[in-house]
């Protein structure tokens, strides 16, 4: 049996049919989201401890680290890099 394959936009919420504006948003967030689950992990961090540092319940860094990415704006996302003294830049591509 032969498997069909489409090459990837390189943005999987694009292949996945949201509108481009949209996949952009939800693609960022996405690659926060990640960086954020990483350097608690890293830095070996409890979810206390990491809360404390983010300024947030523990709550949240739950859903942070189990990638609820539905319950994070971009928005809370930038401020949470910032917190951990990361600067997020936005780079344009043609």
């Amino acid at each position: 049996m032969k498997k069909k394959t489409t090459k990837s936009s390189g943005n999987v919420f694009v292949d996945l049919g949201f509108d481009p504006a949209e996949a952009a948003v939800l693609q960022m967030r996405s690659n926060l989201m990640s960086d954020l689950r990483l350097r608690i992990e890293k830095q070996k961090l409890t979810q206390a401890d990491a809360a404390k540092r983010l300024g947030i319940a523990q709550s949240r860094v739950s859903d942070l680290v189990r990638g609820k990415w539905d319950k994070f704006s971009l928005e809370m996302l930038i401020t949470l890099e910032a917190r951990l003294g990361r600067t997020v830049r936005v780079e344009f591509a043609a």
